[in-house]
């Protein structure tokens, strides 16, 4: 039978029939003499070979000279020698023609030039013969389901890995042993775990993509610390979203410095890690803040997929009012809403003789800890139609009298709505049961918004442009009125114009005063910086005054610029500013941000981000989420602003994603202003890159 490429990838991965271990030490001790021991405990069936050039036997078995030696082409070479060794080991290997290999070294790019050498070189071969890399610096694979214990990682010296349908991925080698002990505590299973290393090759795109028809995995935990190779990662998050297969992240750099300000001010707003936020969430996965949270978010977030609830509402129902009221706090917090008992589920409530009060939370009291009510009351709440998702808080009689409480949510395990569980106190009976029945459960109040928030978070993927940065030479800035014409391009309103040649004493307006001038070069992005700028222009002979002052500043400050023009605008206000931006992220790919405008922009960070290209539907989505816009929402009997509009100027200037021929790397509005309902916005300055 013909396999496909990922077909292919995934045998050599997590169901090799043959491995050959490359430099294996004699001492099992040793990181490099761990992988025999481990697959010889684990009982994997295949065919092992070490190897070591220097000795005749390894840990009482026979040992081979050499790759060149052995009596077949392993499917799997795991290199545990040296890092001076592997590419002529990579080398040998890809001439045999072995499948796979993994590189347990370090000592490659991030050592310096000699290192950038190496990795280039195994670039380089595994281009040249479909040879495929995983690492360098990978602790190796794991797959439980076949005795698979191909890793250096100590962690599993201890036997038993847990079976199970969670297959992990992830940038820290370490951290997969430690993924495995904090699953084993919560009756967690595997069904694979990857060590993904430098991805000098294979990345967490390429591995996860390969298993997805896999019948043994049903969802995903990917520990990341960057998001390298973004292309594959978001065609993976894409595919496993069609097939209902949730992915969770853990991604490291919530605190990181935003990136390096590029000529725009979206650079600086724009952050690494708030791109990184917008790239997860709008392919479809959910990323938690605590990692704790990674395995006990999972079945919480298969239910969320197949309920697909529409207002994002928690109704919250409890045998303690302080667990509860810490549920109710987080949840706060993290902004979900915890919606209160409507009229007519408080009547059937009480029609059905539920005990306790019910008003923001069903609080049972004590007298809920009775099978026959905490059935009925979950009952009744699962079936009410203001909430989307129901929270069950069980106090002492969770850990004391679990047959109270806990065994009667049992019965909703197939739920049509997503029923999760918080034990206050330490339960383990509760929490294994509950685990085991797949119904999402939680020991923290922290652990159980932080997954609720995460999986409400999460947006349905649509397969935005796969944007890729222009090639060519390094980008340059257009003028404002060059910038102009690309807005036209888009169909995104701005300010009226004119330019007139830098040496003009005077100008015909075609608009009414008060106006602003500004110098108009390619060469000076910053208007402000350089004294380009003059307001408040009343009159012909005030602005025949600023044509001097400007000439005068541009000799002072920029003498060295070409600038041949000065633009003149009309003076305009709005109801509010916002900056609108769009840029091309070197992982990410093509994203689309709107802020809060004005001089305080990047102080109070207010912003949304989204990949680009994005609906309208999405743009109204952005808007509601900058706190300052809520100004001019009609809030009270205020004006509102045209926010329809705006939403239109930021779908806009994001089909930007669509159009490479147009090679715009960066392109920001600001500010932008928001007229009156009605009235429209217009853009009354704008910076854009252009590649070439």
């Amino acid at each position: 039978m013909n396999m496909s490429i990922n077909e292919r990838l995934e045998q050599a991965l997590l169901y090799p029939q043959s491995i050959a271990l490359l430099g294996v030490s004699d001492d099992p001790g040793k990181t490099g003499g761990r992988p025999l021991q481990f697959l010889r405990n684990s009982g994997y069936a295949g065919r092992i070979y070490p190897i070591n050039p220097n000795r005749s036997q390894v840990q009482g078995e026979k040992a081979w000279p050499s790759l060149s030696a052995l009596p077949e082409v392993p499917e799997h070479v795991f290199i545990l020698s040296p890092t001076d060794t592997v590419v002529p080991a990579v080398r040998e290997s890809a001439q045999l023609g072995v499948k796979l290999v993994t590189i347990l070294a370090a000592g490659f790019s991030e050592s310096g030039e000699e290192g950038v050498q190496r990795e280039n070189e195994l670039r380089e071969i595994a281009a040249a013969t479909g040879i495929r890399i995983l690492g360098p610096s990978s602790l190796g694979v794991v797959n439980p389901g076949n005795g698979l214990v191909l890793t250096a990682n100590a962690a599993f010296a201890e036997p038993g890995v847990p079976k199970g349908k969670i297959f992990v991925a992830s940038h820290s080698g370490s951290m997969i042993g430690a993924l495995v002990s904090r699953g084993k505590a919560r009756g967690v299973g595997f069904a694979g775990l990857v060590s993904v290393g430098s991805e000098v090759d294979l990345c967490v795109g390429d591995i996860c993509m390969s298993t997805l028809d896999d019948p043994a995995i049903e969802g995903y935990v990917l520990f990341l610390e960057s998001l390298r190779h973004g292309d594959k990662l978001k065609a993976f998050a894409l595919e496993a979203a069609r097939r209902g297969k949730p992915v969770i992240a853990y991604k490291l750099g919530r605190s990181s410095a935003a990136a390096e300000m590029a000529a725009t001010h979206t650079g600086a707003l724009a952050g690494e890690d708030d791109i990184a936020d917008a790239f997860l969430k709008d392919l479809g996965m959910v990323r938690v803040e605590m990692l704790e949270t990674l395995f006990e978010v999972m079945p919480l977030a298969q239910g969320v997929a197949k309920s697909r609830p529409s207002q994002k509402t928690v109704g919250v129902v409890a045998t303690t009012g302080g667990g509860a009221a810490m549920v109710v706090d987080q949840l706060g917090m993290r902004d979900v809403t915890v919606q209160s008992v409507s009229e007519e589920t408080q009547r059937k409530l009480k029609e059905a003789q539920i005990p306790g009060s019910a008003g923001r939370i069903l609080d049972l009291t004590l007298a809920g800890t009775k099978y026959e009510v905490m059935k009925k009351a979950l009952e009744i709440m699962l079936e009410a139609p203001e909430f989307d998702m129901v929270v069950a808080v069980v106090g002492s009689s969770a850990r004391l009298h679990p047959e109270l409480a806990v065994k009667p949510i049992l019965e909703f395990t197939n739920s049509a709505k997503p029923l999760a569980v918080m034990l206050v106190p330490d339960a383990p009976e509760a929490l294994g049961t509950l685990t085991q029945a797949g119904i999402p459960c939680f020991r923290t109040p922290e652990t159980c918004a932080d997954a609720i928030a995460a999986v409400w978070a999460r947006r349905e993927p649509s397969a935005s442009a796969d944007a890729k940065i222009p090639e060519g030479a390094d980008a340059h800035t257009l003028s404002e009125a060059q910038a102009y014409e690309v807005l036209d391009s888009l169909q995104v309103p701005h300010a009226d114009y004119v330019t007139v040649p830098l040496s003009a004493d005077s100008a015909s307006l075609p608009f009414d005063y008060p106006v602003v001038a500004k110098i108009c070069s390619a060469q000076i992005p910053h208007k402000t910086e350089v004294g380009g700028v003059v307001l408040g222009i009343n009159d012909s002979a005030h602005l025949s005054q600023a044509f001097g002052t400007l000439r005068s500043n541009l000799q002072q400050k920029a003498p060295d610029a070409l600038c041949d023009q000065i633009l003149v605008q009309p003076m305009l206000k709005g109801m509010t500013e916002v900056l609108v931006g769009y840029r091309i992220d070197p992982d990410a790919g093509p994203i689309i941000m709107l802020a809060a405008g004005g001089i305080w922009a990047e102080v109070m960070r207010d912003r949304s981000i989204r990949l680009a290209p994005v609906s309208v539907e999405t743009a109204r989505e952005m808007i509601a989420e900058v706190k300052m816009l809520k100004t001019v929402t009609g809030l009270r009997g205020k004006q509102k602003g045209d926010l329809e509009a705006l939403a239109q100027a930021i779908s806009n200037l994001s089909m930007l994603a669509l159009r490479p021929e147009l090679k715009i790397q960066e392109a920001e509005v600001n500010p932008m202003l928001v007229l009156a309902e009605g009235q429209g916005v217009l853009a009354v300055d704008a910076l854009v890159l252009k590649a070439g």
